[in-house]
């Protein structure tokens, strides 16, 4: 596949890197010329100086056959235009803007254009290591309000169902890895030691999922 990538800082250069090591074909362009020494020497892909929103740039980096554009420049309404323009103008099919702004994503998930968030995933990430018994998420949806957790399963829920690990409307037990296999018959299963549980919850949900691993779950026995 033929990718775009709009920005040359270290996000963009680090994605170029990446994908032209998957075997895609890769365009960046920066109005910047030095923001292309990111670049390791020898890199195969096509630098284009100039501004991801401008049609003789954006042709130039072989918009016109691309399958996917990242538009990860540092400016918030820059990515959004350049995304807007790939998806409208030329059609590419897999579109994805950066922003700093979590507020704004909301919008842009309105207008079709999927978004990442910089700032709250960085934060979490840092949160993470700070507090690692504080219920984070390994994926964070655009709008930074649900997330994917993932927890190990407490020892006194081990022989109990499941099934009641859940907030309803808030969080959702939705997958569980044991013993390095992943599985999603979670309503069927009990407990072991070790288990790894995968929530899907809403952020303002962690302080309650929280209490209900902090229990045990004998109002329910399993097989009961």
């Amino acid at each position: 596949m033929h990718i775009v990538v709009v920005g040359c800082g270290r996000v963009g250069s680090g994605l170029a890197v990446r994908l032209v090591d998957q075997g895609h074909s890769v365009a960046i362009i920066d109005k910047v010329k030095r923001s292309f020494n990111r670049l390791p020497e020898g890199w195969s892909g096509t630098t284009v100086l100039g501004s991801g929103f401008d049609r003789d740039d954006l042709d130039a980096a072989g918009a016109g056959r691309a399958g996917a554009l990242a538009a990860v420049t540092s400016g918030d309404n820059s990515n959004i235009l350049t995304a807007r323009i790939a998806r409208e103008t030329y059609g590419i099919p897999n579109v994805v803007a950066r922003i700093y702004d979590p507020r704004r994503a909301e919008i842009y998930q309105r207008l079709g254009i999927p978004t990442v968030a910089t700032v709250p995933w960085t934060i979490d990430k840092v949160t993470e290591q700070l507090l690692p018994d504080t219920v984070l998420g390994e994926w964070t949806d655009a709008s930074g309000r649900m997330v994917l957790a993932e927890r190990v399963l407490p020892e006194a829920w081990a022989g109990r169902r499941l099934a009641r690990l859940s907030v309803p409307g808030q969080a959702v037990l939705v997958a569980i890895t044991r013993a390095g296999t992943a599985r999603l018959d979670v309503a069927d299963l009990v407990g072991q030691e070790g288990d790894v549980l995968h929530f899907m919850l809403l952020k303002d949900a962690a302080e309650q999922l929280e209490q209900l691993l902090a229990g045990d779950g004998r109002s329910e026995v399993a097989g009961s």
